[in-house]
């Protein structure tokens, strides 16, 4: 049995082929049974997100069961193969491991650490089990996959640090005040960057969010949104004595607040400090307003230059994080190796251990003058020869498997001795195990 992975992701696709491509998540029962209706395709789990389309399949003829995957994809969406197939990878065996590690613990992801993605893989799974195309080895490989994300997540910093301009000025921010627990924002301009900022003020404890914008109306949705107070845009001046953080980004043409407003504004907050973050383009604060005292104006380079070193040390932390999924991806071919080792074991025993009944049935038949004593003695003698012939073998397939080795010696066992081997099976405590 093989992990087979066929995809695309934001590295080998443009969002109008990824777009195309895309799974409804309201309706995945139809897609996952027609998977697993396929010839060669034994399990099968749907991952479809905004930067990636992936399906992962369990099959014993990896050729077969990729190509039927590629058929499949580009059939379910009324595409041409063809035109499709340059923009998808195929992996399997260890090379799809690594690759769905990487993805859970989100080093193959468009921001490195960013949290979205283990909780979307999450959800694909949660479809499949639902509809119960996944069994033994995707229902282990994945909750391998979420445990190894947990310890990237636990074991390295890797998710630390600001790497978006919005969620970089609320770090700033926590540097500047300590703690922005309890503080007030003015948002100058109602625009999808001020309201990506806000959402992350608020979740990290602002408690008051005045907004003001030149069309009114947009102003008193999105104070709405955040149960603030609207401001009209040509009296926002009057209010920021009454605020801690003011970010900006509208389209003005020139400076929109000057060093004289903030001066005027600090006396009546008796010099408390203020924090100012302008993403507008062309900027909206005079910058001689850095200049004063316990004034912290950043514009949207200073913010960009912290996301960028925040970057680099995720990129430090994305090493570590390599490096502990090299080892579990170890720990998990051992296990896989162990399904097709542990039952080709049992089936030689299985196997010599008839022959050995088998002949002494023979034996025992023809010297009935045999006393209890003889019988047992040439039983013993039988099951001792049985143990040291098995002992080898044994012994060479288990070592093999921690060697990752094991299947060519699996499969020479299997045909030298015509062995019956079962399918594996596994207990959901034992498929739910880290």
């Amino acid at each position: 049995m093989d992990i087979i992975v066929v995809g695309l992701s934001h590295k080998t696709a443009p969002v109008a082929v990824r777009e195309q491509v895309a799974f409804a998540p309201e309706n995945m029962e139809q897609p996952l049974q027609q998977l697993l209706q396929l010839p060669d395709v034994r399990e099968a789990v749907i991952v479809s997100t905004c930067n990636r389309v992936e399906l992962y399949a369990v099959g014993n003829d990896v050729a077969a069961v990729a190509a039927q995957l590629r058929t499949f994809l580009a059939q379910w969406h009324g595409l041409e193969e063809q035109s499709l197939a340059e923009h998808l990878y195929v992996k399997h065996g260890e090379e799809a491991i690594r690759h769905v590690f990487n993805v859970t613990s989100s080093l193959d992801s468009m921001v490195i650490g960013e949290p979205q993605i283990l909780g979307q893989i999450k959800t694909a799974y949660g479809y499949a089990a639902e509809h119960k195309t996944v069994g033994l080895i995707l229902n282990r490989f994945l909750h391998k996959a979420f445990s190894v994300a947990k310890r990237v997540r636990t074991e390295t910093n890797i998710a630390g640090n600001a790497v978006s301009v919005s969620f970089a000025a609320v770090e700033l921010a926590r540097k500047i005040f300590g703690t922005i627990e309890g503080k007030t924002v003015m948002l100058v301009g109602a625009g999808e960057m001020c309201e990506l900022a806000a959402k992350h003020f608020v979740n990290n404890g602002v408690t008051r969010v005045l907004v003001t914008n030149r069309t009114f109306a947009r102003a008193e949705k999105l104070a709405e949104q955040f149960d603030g107070q609207p401001v009209l845009f040509e009296n926002f001046r009057d209010h920021l004595h009454q605020v801690d953080i003011v970010l900006s980004s509208t389209g003005a043409t020139s400076f929109i607040i000057t060093p004289e407003q903030v001066s005027a504004a600090l006396r009546q907050r008796k010099n408390r400090p203020m924090f100012f973050i302008d993403i507008a383009v062309p900027r909206d604060i005079d910058p001689r307003v850095n200049d004063i005292n316990n004034i912290y104006l950043y514009d949207v380079d200073d913010l960009q230059g912290v996301v960028n070193a925040n970057l680099k040390e995720r990129e430090k932390e994305a090493h570590l994080a390599r490096e502990i999924i090299e080892h579990e991806i170890g720990q998990f071919k051992s296990w896989m190796a162990g399904l097709d080792v542990v039952p080709t074991i049992v089936a030689l025993r299985r196997k010599v251990e008839q022959l050995r009944n088998s002949e002494l049935d023979k034996t025992f038949a023809n010297l009935k003058h045999l006393s209890d004593a003889d019988r047992k003695a040439v039983t013993a003698m039988a099951n001792a020869l049985v143990n040291k012939i098995l002992h080898q073998p044994t012994q060479v397939l288990k070592q093999q498997q921690l060697n990752g080795g094991a299947q060519a010696y699996v499969d020479a066992l299997q045909t030298l001795f015509a062995l019956e081997v079962d399918a594996p099976q596994g207990k959901m405590k034992e498929i739910e195990r880290d």
